[in-house]
């Protein structure tokens, strides 16, 4: 009897684990998200970035006040990233010519993912959120690889 409902749990405990983890699908979908935010400043391309931030998105990072030498929290939203996206590597000279881009994926559930993005002179943390059928990004946490950068 004991070993019987042991048996149970431990196959409606992998069920429910595997019914709310990631389909291959949304692996795709979680990584082309991530792909498509970096990509956009490569390639100058507002419209993919877009596609891959929700409205609402908060990029933070930590920055140095260069008269102070005080740390704060520097925050840049959806609408500021389209723009840099149009404009920052209109001349293709902001990034080497065949750029790092590895995204690994480090948690999905149901509908929302953990992501590190690993660039060429940073990383970026974000998190991912499906609403509506479609995987966006709603928060960026990054800093560059040497942080006295900032």
């Amino acid at each position: 009897m004991k070993r019987s409902f042991i048996l149970t749990l431990s196959f409606f405990l992998l069920l429910t684990f595997y019914l709310q983890g990631q389909t291959q699908q949304d692996s795709l979908e979680i990584k082309q998200a991530a792909l498509d935010y970096i990509e956009s400043q490569h390639q100058g391309k507002p419209e993919q970035f877009e596609r891959a931030a929700h409205p609402r998105m908060v990029k933070r990072t930590f920055w140095t006040h260069k008269k102070t030498g005080k740390e704060y929290l520097r925050e840049t939203f959806t609408d500021a990233m389209i723009l840099l996206a149009e404009t920052y590597n209109q001349n293709g000279d902001k990034f080497p010519e065949n750029p790092k881009m590895e995204v690994v994926i480090l948690d999905v559930y149901d509908k929302t993912a953990s992501v590190k993005l690993i660039a060429d002179d940073w990383i970026d943390y974000m998190h991912i959120v499906r609403l509506n059928d479609k995987w966006q990004i709603v928060n960026v946490l990054w800093q560059f690889n040497d942080s006295d950068d900032h």
